[in-house]
C-alpha cells in the first residue's frame, strides 16, 4: 500500500489529542477528609472500574477516528505501480516507450497494432494535469529526436507522426534510452508505459538497465496472439562467372517460423522488371529451405532485382531485393617482368580474341612501374614474371585484394622467392619451397617431364560450363600440357584451394582467398620455356574464366547490410579529389561519412535513411558498388512473448517494479478504468473516512447510552 499524499500522514501526531486530553482528567485530586463519604469506599471496587473502562473505550474510538480521517485525506492506494511517492499533486514525467517496429503493422480484432497503440497512448495522455511533461521514446529510434512535451496536443501529434521504423531494437534498450533522459528531470514522479505486442525477438536482451529511483514500468500489450510467417531470409548469385545472355544461378532460402507446415508456395524471380523464373517449395513447420531460380540477364551492368513469394499476408519480408552485376568490359592490369616473356598473354588479351569472353581493356606496364600505378583502377591483376616485390608494393597487392581485386600469378625465371612468400605470409597462405626442373634425358614428348594433372576440381567455378555432362559418375578429364618447370608451392592452412593437383602432390593452379579478394598461382609462367601450357588449347578457357572469376571482385550480387545497420566499404581507383555519394532508388543522392586511406577511400553507410531497397555508391558518374539494404531478419518471426515473463526479465534488468496492465480485447474491464487502476492503483481513502465515521458514531453512543455509574 502507498499514499498519494503522503504529506498529510503528518496528522496522525493530532491522535494523541484524546490521550493528552485522557491524562489531563488522572490528574491526582487534593485529597480532603469527610467523614460521612466513608461508605463510598465499598463502591470503589464495583463502580469506579466500570468508569475507567468507559474512559478507556471513548479514548480509543476518539483516537482510531481521527487516525482514519488522517488516513483518508492521504489517498491510500493498494497495490499502485505508479503511485508518487511524494504527493499526488506533483509534477509527473509521463515516459511513453513506443513499439513501432514492422510487426506493428498487423491487425487482428482490435485493429492494426500500431493503431490500438495510438488509441491506448493518447487515453494515457488525457490524464495529464498541468505541470506534467510527456515524453515518446519510439523503438526502434532511428532518427527520431525524443522531446518532452509540455501539453497533451503536443504529445498526441508527435505520436500520431510515428511511421514503422525500419532497424530493430530490443524495449529493453527503448528502456534504458528513456532512462538516460528521465534521469535529472526536476519533475517529482516519474512513469513510463511500454506499449507493445512483444515479440519475443523484441525482448531479448541481458544488459541491465539503470532505471531511475521511484519510477514504475507498467506493460501495456496489444495483439491476440502471435501467428505464423514465411519470410524470404537470403538470396545468393552461386554462379561466379556472369555474361551478357549466359545463364545464371540464384539460391533463395525461405523460413517457415510457424508452428504448421507450408506446401505450394510459389517463389518468384524478377530480374529489371520481368518475372522471369518461378518454383514451388514445401517447408516444414519452424524450418529452412532453399530453392534455386535460373535467369540469362540481358544486357549489361548493375540489374536489379527481386525475389518474392506470393500470398503471404505479411508484407515485410515478402520481397528480398538482389542484384546483378554484368560487366560490359574488364579492365585488366599485366605486370610484365624484367625478361619475361608474355607474348603469349598479349595476344590472348588483345581485342580480337578476348571479345567473346565480355571484352578485356588491358593496360601494359613494366615491373618498375607498378610501385606507382593505382591497382584499384583495375578489375584484375596480372603478375606475369615480376622479379621482386617492395613492401609497397605487396601492402599495395594486399590492399587491393582487401578491397575485392583478384590477382593472376604466372611465376618466372629469377623471381624472388622471399618476396613472394612475405606476401603469401601476409594473405595467410602457404610459401613456395622452390623450384622444380625435369631431369635432363626426361622425354618431353611424355607430358611428364615434372609430373602431370592428377586432381581437378571441375565443380570449381573456374570451370563452370566449359564440360558437357557426361555418363552419371565419369568425371572429366583436362589435355595434359608438358612442364619443364614449375614452382614447389606447399598450401598453408589459411582459405585455400587447389583447382589443379599434379601428380607430384603440388598444385598446378592455387586459389588463395583473403579479405573479400582472390589470388590464381599458375605454377607454371606465361611462356614456353617451363612448359607448353600457353599454346595448348586448354590455355585460352582457362585464363578467360581465371580472369573473369577475379574481376568479380566477390561483389556479383552486390553488398549487403540490414536496416538499422552499418556498413564500411573500400572504394579504390577513385580519382583524387573526388567525392563519393550514394543515390537512392527515387534518384535523390546524398554524401556519406568517408575518408582518405592508402589505395582508396572507406566510406561508412549508416543512419534511418537507409531504408530496405538498393542503392548506389558512386565516384562521379560512375557507379562503383551497389549496397542492398534488407529488412531486420529478427521481425520476421512474429511469435509473441507471455507479458508476465516479459514484466519479471524487465524487473531484473531494470531492478525496479514492473507490472503489465491488461487492456487488449481479452480484458473484461473498461479501458479507463484500467487505466486509472493502472496509474495510481485501488485508492482506500473512502473506506478509511467510513471508518472514521463509524467510529464516531461508536463514540457518541458509548458516550450517551452507556452509563457505568450505577451500582449493582
Amino acid at each position: 500500500m502507498t499514499f498519494l499524499n503522503p504529506l498529510l500522514l503528518f496528522g496522525l501526531a493530532a491522535a494523541a489529542i484524546p490521550l493528552i486530553i485522557h491524562l489531563f482528567n488522572f490528574r491526582r485530586p487534593r485529597r480532603v477528609a469527610f467523614s460521612s463519604l466513608v461508605f463510598l469506599h465499598e463502591l470503589k471496587k464495583s463502580t469506579m472500574q466500570r468508569v475507567r473502562v468507559k474512559q478507556w473505550l471513548l479514548l480509543l474510538l476518539r483516537t482510531l477516528a481521527i487516525a482514519a480521517l488522517v488516513v483518508a485525506f492521504a489517498r491510500p492506494t493498494l497495490t499502485g505501480p505508479l503511485a508518487a511517492s511524494l504527493g499526488g499533486s506533483g509534477s509527473t514525467t509521463t515516459v511513453l516507450v513506443v513499439d513501432r517496429s514492422a510487426s506493428m503493422t498487423l491487425r487482428d480484432g482490435g485493429g492494426s497494432y500500431q493503431d490500438q497503440v495510438r488509441m491506448l497512448a493518447e487515453a494515457l495522455l488525457q490524464q495529464a494535469e498541468p505541470g506534467d511533461e510527456i515524453l515518446l521514446v519510439p523503438v526502434p529510434a532511428d532518427a527520431y529526436r525524443p522531446t518532452f512535451h509540455k501539453n497533451t496536443a503536443s504529445a498526441v501529434a508527435a505520436l500520431k507522426d510515428l511511421e514503422t521504423g525500419t532497424g530493430h531494437e530490443t524495449l529493453a534498450s527503448g528502456i534504458r534510452r528513456a532512462s538516460e533522459l528521465i534521469r535529472d528531470r526536476p519533475t517529482v514522479n516519474r512513469e513510463m508505459f511500454v506499449l507493445s505486442d512483444f515479440q519475443e525477438t523484441a525482448v531479448s536482451d541481458s544488459l541491465a538497465a539503470d532505471v531511475p529511483e521511484d519510477t514504475r514500468i507498467l506493460l501495456v500489450p496489444v495483439g491476440t496472439d502471435g501467428r505464423g510467417n514465411v519470410a524470404v531470409s537470403d538470396v545468393r548469385v552461386l554462379s561466379q562467372i556472369v555474361s551478357d545472355g549466359q545463364p545464371v544461378r540464384f539460391e533463395a532460402l525461405i523460413t517457415n517460423h510457424g508452428r504448421e507446415d507450408v506446401r505450394g508456395l510459389v517463389v518468384s524471380l524478377v530480374l529489371d522488371g520481368q518475372r522471369i523464373a518461378q518454383s514451388t517449395v514445401d517447408i516444414p513447420a519452424d524450418a529452412q529451405t532453399s530453392t534455386q531460380l535460373t535467369a540469362s540477364p540481358r544486357g549489361t551492368g548493375w540489374l536489379s532485382g527481386r525475389v518474392e513469394l506470393e500470398d503471404n499476408p505479411y508484407l515485410f519480408d515478402n520481397v528480398r531485393d538482389v542484384a546483378l552485376q554484368v560487366p560490359e568490359e574488364r579492365r585488366l592490369l599485366l605486370v610484365e617482368g624484367s625478361g619475361a616473356e608474355t607474348r603469349y598473354l598479349r595476344l590472348a588479351l588483345s581485342s580480337e580474341l578476348s571479345e567473346g569472353s565480355g571484352r578485356f581493356v588491358t593496360q601494359r606496364i613494366p615491373e618498375t612501374s607498378l610501385a606507382s600505378t593505382a591497382l584499384g583502377a583495375f578489375d584484375a591483376v596480372i603478375l606475369a614474371g615480376v622479379q621482386t616485390l617492395s613492401s609497397g608494393e605487396r601492402a599495395a597487392i594486399e590492399q587491393y585484394m582487401e578491397g575485392g581485386g583478384g590477382v593472376l600469378f604466372f611465376a618466372g625465371d629469377d623471381v624472388s622467392l622471399d618476396d613472394y612468400n612475405a606476401l603469401l605470409g601476409n594473405l595467410g597462405a602457404g610459401r613456395i619451397a622452390g623450384i622444380t626442373e625435369a631431369a635432363p634425358d626426361a622425354e618431353p614428348a611424355a607430358g611428364v617431364a615434372v609430373g602431370m594433372f592428377d586432381r581437378v576440381d571441375t565443380d570449381h567455378p573456374v570451370f563452370e560450363g566449359m564440360f558437357e555432362p557426361g555418363p552419371e559418375g565419369e568425371r572429366p578429364t583436362l589435355e595434359q600440357p608438358t612442364l619443364f618447370k614449375t614452382i614447389s608451392y606447399v598450401p598453408g592452412a589459411g582459405n585455400e584451394q587447389t583447382i589443379i593437383g599434379l601428380s607430384s602432390g603440388r598444385p598446378f593452379l592455387q586459389e588463395i582467398r583473403s579479405g573479400r579478394g582472390t589470388l590464381l598461382m599458375v605454377a607454371t609462367e606465361a611462356g614456353v620455356s617451363w612448359s607448353d601450357f600457353p599454346v595448348r588449347g586448354l590455355f585460352l578457357p582457362i585464363l578467360y574464366r581465371s580472369l573473369v572469376y577475379l574481376s568479380a571482385g566477390g561483389s556479383l550480387a552486390g553488398d549487403a547490410m540490414e536496416a538499422g545497420s552499418s556498413l564500411q566499404l573500400l572504394v579504390q581507383g577513385v580519382d583524387p579529389g573526388v567525392e563519393i555519394r550514394v543515390r537512392n532508388g527515387n534518384g535523390e543522392t546524398f554524401i556519406p561519412e568517408q575518408r582518405e586511406v592508402f589505395g582508396g577511400i572507406v566510406t561508412t553507410l549508416s543512419g534511418p535513411y537507409f531504408l530496405p531497397g538498393i542503392y548506389d555508391v558512386m565516384a562521379g558518374e560512375d557507379i562503383e558498388r551497389r549496397v542492398i539494404v534488407h529488412p531486420p531478419a529478427a521481425e520476421s518471426d512474429l511469435t509473441l512473448a507471455d507479458p508476465d515473463a516479459v514484466a519479471d526479465q524487465l524487473s531484473t534488468l531494470t531492478a525496479t517494479q514492473v507490472g503489465v496492465m491488461e487492456v487488449g480485447m481479452t480484458s473484461g474491464a473498461p479501458l479507463e478504468e484500467q487505466l486509472r487502476t493502472a496509474r495510481t492503483g485501488l485508492e482506500l481513502w473512502n473506506a478509511f473516512m467510513g471508518l472514521a465515521l463509524l467510529f464516531l458514531l461508536a463514540e457518541m453512543v458509548v458516550a450517551k447510552q452507556y452509563r457505568p455509574e450505577a451500582a449493582a
